[in-house]
């Protein structure tokens, strides 16, 4: 049976292992991949699982590979220790999670202050009123 598999995956070989793996994923995790790639359930659909296979079935290899890649460390992620599995995949592909993280408090604090300042002006609105 091993000898069937090609040294170099191709479209077939990637969706039976995504289609497999993607059955073994939750639906919380499984959402989060949707999103990740633009995916939208549409109403009365069957869940997202089976949106999310249509979308693979007709995705290109690229596209398929990053899947099974996100899919692998989403898997990890919720079977072990979550915080060290998105670390090791953040550092063999080399993302910068400092500069991430600063983005989002800067983000976070942007929200924060706007929100404050919305606050700040309803509550002398009411005043003058």
């Amino acid at each position: 049976m091993s000898a069937a598999v090609p040294v170099r995956l191709i479209k077939r070989d990637l969706l039976f292992i995504l289609e497999k793996l993607v059955s073994l994923v939750e639906e919380q995790h499984l959402e989060t991949l949707a999103r990740q790639h633009g995916i939208r359930q549409k109403r009365n659909d069957g869940g997202i699982g089976k949106t999310l296979t249509a979308f693979i079935r007709r995705a290109d290899e690229g596209t398929l590979s990053r899947l099974l890649v996100e899919t692998a460390i989403l898997l990890a992620a919720s079977r072990t220790n979550a915080a060290t599995v998105l670390r090791d995949a953040a550092s063999a592909y080399k993302v910068d999670t400092d500069a991430i993280a600063l983005k989002v408090k800067q983000e976070f604090a942007a929200k924060d202050k706007a929100k404050k300042t919305a606050q700040l002006t309803a509550k002398t609105a009411k005043t003058a009123a």
